[in-house]
């Protein structure tokens, strides 16, 4: 199934001089993946009003791309994480980079209260793993903006069902000193590994991914 293959980051956010996301989507940018997909790497703002309509136009583009995926940065964490559930709500804790901060608020106010993902979620962390990558299924996207555009995509997908999308989020990544993080080179062998994997299969691995909690 050849292509492209639409990979987004967002760009730095909270005072922080890089986003993870976008330097692993740009390390990608261009590659040529197993099915003979090409990468396309798109930086997004971090900015709730802005973010879902530069996605949307760049899907609508051209030709459908064969997958679109987002990536962005989650600094708590330590795990690649496949996301499984957009939330249909959105409380920011802090303003995003133009200066607004929605509070418990729907993010569509007559669409469900979430959207799954129909990716092979488990699949993917399965690649990501089988490359040395830390990973993990996640259920909750946060409610800052990364949810709001995996929820804006997801129900965009819902309107468009030849069309395949999902999100991931990344980890910060480890310094010199090894601090807590994971290496951008192993970040971005594990997103590619997602990215092969989630082309190749239509439906997901039965294995053991969900949380006790």
């Amino acid at each position: 199934m050849p292509g492209t293959v639409l990979l987004t980051g967002f760009e730095p956010f909270g005072g922080d001089p890089i986003n993870p996301s976008w330097e692993v989507a740009r390390q990608l940018d261009g590659c040529v993946l197993a099915g003979g997909q090409r990468v396309q790497a798109l930086q997004l703002p971090c900015v709730f009003s802005t973010a879902w309509p530069m996605l949307r136009q760049a899907i609508e583009a051209g030709p459908a791309p064969a997958l679109v995926m987002a990536l962005g940065l989650a600094a708590s964490r330590t795990e690649l994480c496949v996301e499984r559930v957009a939330l249909n709500w959105v409380d920011a804790r802090i303003p995003d980079n133009a200066g607004e901060q929605p509070l418990d608020q729907p993010i569509l106010p007559e669409s469900p209260l979430a959207w799954r993902s129909r990716l092979p979620v488990k699949a993917m962390v399965q690649a990501m793993q089988a490359v040395g990558a830390p990973a993990a299924v996640s259920y909750t996207a946060g409610t800052f903006v990364c949810n709001q555009l995996l929820f804006l995509l997801s129900d965009y997908l819902e309107q468009h069902p030849g069309l395949r999308g999902g999100f991931m989020h990344v980890p910060p990544f480890a310094d010199e000193a090894g601090a807590r993080g994971v290496p951008i080179g192993l970040q971005t062998r594990a997103v590619r590994a997602a990215l092969e994997a989630a082309l190749a299969r239509q439906h997901d691995a039965a294995l053991v991914g969900g949380p006790l909690d």
